[in-house]
């Protein structure tokens, strides 16, 4: 039987701290806290939806965070 694969951990963070903040706070405090990728998207943007282990979305509209997700 082959071995699990070894899955990184993400953060323990909650994505909902981020919305308010501005783009440059926002991601410097992402990438504090451990998060390997920080994503940065227009309202509405085209995206493919896989989930990535250690990356956090922020949906940015006038250099504000209005929403944030893992993945």
């Amino acid at each position: 039987m082959a071995p699990l694969p070894n899955i990184p951990s993400e953060p323990d963070d909650a994505p909902e701290a981020y919305v308010g903040l501005d783009t440059a706070s926002a991601s410097h405090r992402a990438r504090e806290h451990g998060w390997a990728t920080v994503r940065s998207l227009a309202p509405g943007a085209v995206i493919t939806m896989e989930y990535q282990v250690g990356r956090l979305n922020f949906e940015v509209d006038d250099g504000v965070v209005r929403r944030c997700w893992k993945g």
